[in-house]
């Protein structure tokens, strides 16, 4: 049986649910199963739920928890990352909170823009200190990535070691999920093609089972006036670019220059843009999982009415209340989620092959996007491991776009792996969103404050 390691098995709701998809393949229901995060409290947490996820699946795992890295690693087959550096408090806050005092606002702050910098500035070191871990541990390893800002870790890593790493994401199939829903259409009947880069990849093909384009019907959606209020911007980019993005409107908007400015109050009004939503989200995150903790012990206190209540003045949207107080919900559902994970270690252990998208390094995949990027394409999985498919060319204006943040994501890598603090500069002065609202000292002092507060976080740079 395999050895799959959760490293930062402390987000316990996200390994509770890879865990279910893991465990409910009879052919990886006796896999070993190692919990590893630095938070021993959390860990505990973690471990309940696992094994009581066991006793429900009625399976037979072996589980074990541990606080020393290095053991955790040692002779893995699988590795799935799903930490965060920093925590909400004190790094995202930070993120947030500083550039709000220059007018720069964001609305998720973890994949680009000065936010997404800074987390994978504090990201990417502790990342390739666990790639020379396993280097030396478990050289066969498959680490899945599951740990953002995606496409600026996993270029580091690809650049630095030779452990087979994939990044996974699930904006694939959930944007696929909420376009059939606004087509009236099972998401089984649709069929599509995506490729691009983390977060901004878009759908190239999207037709119903029969071939016939689906895109005339996403036309009528924005015709009839039939588009969701959260899902404002990626129609608009849509009509403009003529084909679909795949991550949400709330993170799209802070990857381009167009949407959120500080003297255009219109346009947060006309996009529906949720400012600081990200703050919001891990508050009810984290009231959520306090919730469902004591929900048992005392349902008279911790129950949805009162999660509503406490979650009722936290700013964020809508979807987003509602999604916290499912999860309270559903916290002893045992369902398959649409996460990567588990179908790729149970097409590598069984040879039953599955198709996934993956953040996989640029070697001859999309020839108008530089060699050696992260870039998200179909891979087949199978006894072989991940093995990308080709593309070819993306339409020319998609691979601009793309351009704009793939400048920021070298200039941060680089930053990363020279430590010189110049190029921390260059990322954010070359950044779409950081550019169109603060001139160049503005940017240097933003960066300079953010490196100082960030503090032991951070590397010391040149």
């Amino acid at each position: 049986m395999p050895k799959i390691t959760f490293i930062g098995a402390g987000s316990t709701v996200f390994a509770k649910n890879l865990l279910g998809d893991i465990l409910n393949y009879p052919e990886l229901s006796e896999s070993i199963i190692t919990l590893f995060d630095i938070d021993e409290q959390r860990l505990a947490e973690s471990a309940t739920v696992a094994y009581h996820l066991v006793d429900r699946l009625k399976v037979n795992p072996s589980i074990e928890t541990t606080t020393d890295r290095r053991a955790a690693l040692d002779g893995a087959d699988y590795a799935i990352a799903m930490f965060q550096i920093g925590g909400y408090k004190p790094s995202t806050v930070i993120d947030f909170e500083i550039p709000k005092k220059y007018g720069l606002r964001q609305t998720i702050g973890d994949t680009l823009g000065i936010g997404g910098i800074m987390r994978a500035l504090r990201t990417i070191p502790p990342l390739l200190e666990m790639t020379a871990e396993m280097e030396a541990l478990c050289p066969h390893v498959t680490f899945l990535n599951y740990v953002n800002p995606m496409a600026m870790n996993c270029w580091a890593m690809f650049r630095t070691s030779k452990i087979h790493t994939v990044g996974l994401c699930h904006s694939v199939p959930h944007t696929a999920a909420e376009l059939a829903e606004d087509l009236n259409l099972p998401v089984t009947a649709i069929n599509y093609l995506v490729a691009g880069i983390n977060h901004v990849a878009f759908y190239l093909k999207f037709e119903d089972q029969h071939g016939n384009d689906l895109y005339p019907r996403l036309r009528q959606v924005i015709s009839e006036g039939r588009v969701p209020d959260w899902n404002r911007v990626r129609y608009e980019v849509f009509r403009r670019l003529g084909y679909f993005v795949t991550e949400s409107s709330e993170h799209f908007s802070e990857y381009v220059p167009w949407f959120i400015k500080r003297d255009r109050p219109d346009l947060i009004d006309k996009y529906n843009i949720p400012l600081d939503e990200y703050l919001g989200r891990c508050e009810a995150q984290i009231k959520a999982w306090e919730y469902a903790q004591k929900t048992r012990q005392d349902p008279a206190r911790y129950n949805r009415a009162n999660l509503a209540r406490e979650l009722e003045p936290l700013k964020m949207m809508p979807r987003s209340k509602a999604h916290a107080l499912q999860s309270l919900d559903k916290i002893d559902e045992i369902r398959p989620s649409v996460e990567y994970g588990s179908q790729i270690i149970y097409a590598m252990e069984s040879g039953q092959p599955v198709r996934i998208y993956g953040n996989v390094a640029n070697h001859g995949l999309i020839d108008n996007l530089p060699d050696g990027c992260c870039v998200e394409v179909p891979c087949l999985v199978d006894k072989n491991g991940v093995q990308p498919v080709r593309i070819g060319s993306l339409p020319p204006q998609l691979a601009a776009l793309m351009q704009t943040n793939i400048n920021v994501q070298a200039l941060t890598v680089e930053a990363a792996l020279t430590r010189k603090r110049d190029h921390i500069y260059h990322a954010a002065m070359l950044d779409p969103h950081t550019a169109a609202e603060l001139d160049l000292e503005q940017i240097g002092n933003l960066v300079d404050e953010l490196i100082e507060a960030h503090g032991e976080w951070l590397p010391k740079y040149d």
